[in-house]
């Protein structure tokens, strides 16, 4: 089964993500990303897929994730039942770490457990409640409280007992060997995401994939179920609520702009049209739950 690329924002001014969900979530499926993971389960118990891994979790554990390698969470829940807060998550990418341990030698002492990542890495009981108070304060600091915590939790990390490797070896040669051989529309997927704020033409997303505009527009309809211009504006409407709820305090015309809207009107249009309220209802809605967005 193709895992579905996840959609990582990063914002302006800030070296990583740092945010937590609820349950069930957009995430909640056969995925990947190109950033690296450190997640934590705060609630609910179920079972866990990390490359050709499977596993159960519970509140409490730890797993950290490297690029691009599939993964899922899968609570065990009534149909029906809504948990407004489920995982605690870092997502970093590799230019920023690199940068970081370039600059910073001691940072070096990381290294291993980035190598290791690759295939996913299950850290101990305690350590994860270790980490947890670290990661509950990061979701809402801002400034350099940001990096101090980083820095906090990489030291934890580093200091832990040996974790254990999850997916095989030969997962990750596997996964090495088939870079390239059928991505095309998901190569195409993440310069879209990339670009989110610009206007990519189809044409050129089609050149990226060695496929004529008509074809790549068939293509990318199958794969996603919707065209690119559909596409794009979810992705941008997803990216819009993490951010009003991430920051109460960001004007819904600054979110507009950011995510790539021209103007206020037509964003607020498709938000309406998508999430079935305003943007500033749905903040309000859902700030209380202290959550960042769910979906269905």
């Amino acid at each position: 089964m193709q895992p579905h690329l996840e959609l990582v924002h990063i914002r302006k001014g800030e070296s990583f993500a740092a945010w937590q969900h609820g349950y069930p979530f957009r995430t909640v499926r056969w995925h990947y990303h190109p950033e690296y993971e450190i997640h934590l389960v705060v609630a609910t118990s179920g079972k866990f897929y990390i490359g050709d891994h499977i596993g159960e979790f519970e509140p409490g554990q730890l797993i950290m994730t490297g690029p691009n390698l599939p993964q899922n969470w899968i609570s065990d829940v009534p149909e029906g039942r809504v948990e407004t807060r489920r995982s605690q998550v870092i997502q970093f990418s590799e230019d920023f770490i690199e940068d970081t341990l370039a600059a910073i030698p001691e940072m070096d002492a990381f290294r291993p457990l980035l190598d290791s990542s690759h295939r996913g890495l299950l850290f101990d009981a305690q350590t994860g409640a270790r980490i947890r108070p670290l990661l509950g304060e990061m979701i809402h600091a801002r400034g350099i409280r940001r990096i101090t915590l980083f820095c906090r939790i990489v030291e934890t990390l580093v200091a832990a007992p040996e974790p254990q490797i999850l997916a095989s070896l030969n997962f990750q040669l596997n996964m090495s060997r088939g870079k390239g051989e059928d991505t095309g529309i998901n190569l195409a997927i993440a310069h879209l995401r990339d670009n989110l704020t610009e206007q990519v033409s189809e044409t050129e997303l089609a050149a990226l994939t060695g496929q004529s505009p008509s074809s790549f527009s068939r293509s990318f309809k199958r794969h996603t179920g919707m065209t690119l211009v559909r596409y794009r504006n979810r992705l941008r409407i997803d990216l819009a609520c993490q951010i009003l709820l991430s920051d109460p305090e960001i004007r819904v015309a600054d979110v507009c702009f950011e995510v790539g809207f021209s103007n206020l009107s037509n964003f607020n249009r498709h938000f309406l049209k998508m999430k079935g309220m305003s943007p500033s209802l749905f903040r309000t809605t859902f700030a209380g739950n202290n959550v960042v967005w769910m979906t269905v």
